[in-house]
């Protein structure tokens, strides 16, 4: 379980396929605090490190994990948000992340709003069911933001500068594919509602 608060950003060093999976080696400042089984979320995917070698560790993404994330379209050398798993002895900031990304949606539009930033996001809402509130949470390449806007398919958010400096956000631009993960509360109503 996870925050959305992004600890650090790794650089994807290099990727392996090994038949339907793909094994990411990440360089990271904590790698030397990780240890074996340890769940981080790698913009907003759970993943569990299995090995390490020289400053590195590794994960592995799963053919389910591939089909629901951007990890598809990421290449050696691109930056990632990661965060560590959360830790219960002390104050819990950002909302509840499972670090399970429901689907990817496009960014739209990025605006400099002098000093902030205001991001807008596409997504496919008819075929996941997926919906954003004004003012709920939604989890973006693991950062946990705040819904400005929200209407069918589409939703925006406003990005303050430190997470802007601090994250990937600002190697992104229009028309990239971001993982989202939307809130659990939600998802738990929209489901009990269904029946």
């Amino acid at each position: 379980m996870f925050t959305g608060i992004v600890e650090g950003v790794g650089k994807l060093i290099k990727t392996e396929k090994d038949q339907s999976n793909l094994h990411l080696w990440i360089e990271a400042d904590f790698c030397d605090e990780l240890k074996i089984d340890q769940s981080v979320a790698h913009n907003g995917v759970c993943l569990t490190v299995v090995d390490f070698k020289d400053n590195l560790y590794k994960v592995t993404a799963i053919e389910e994990t591939l089909q629901k994330t951007n990890f598809n379209t990421l290449k050696d050398g691109d930056l990632i948000n990661l965060e560590r798993c959360l830790q219960f002895n002390g104050r819990i900031d950002g909302h509840i992340v499972q670090g399970h990304v429901d689907q990817t949606g496009k960014i739209v539009s990025i605006e400099n709003q002098n000093g902030s930033f205001f991001l807008t996001v596409e997504y496919d809402e008819a075929s996941s069911g997926n919906v954003t509130v004004e003012k709920g949470s939604i989890c973006l390449n693991g950062i946990s933001l705040t819904v400005v806007d929200s209407k069918v398919g589409q939703f925006s958010v406003a990005i303050i500068p430190y997470t802007w400096e601090f994250t990937n956000l600002n190697h992104l631009q229009v028309g990239d594919t971001l993982n989202l993960e939307f809130d659990i509360l939600g998802k738990y109503v929209k489901r009990l509602f269904q029946k």
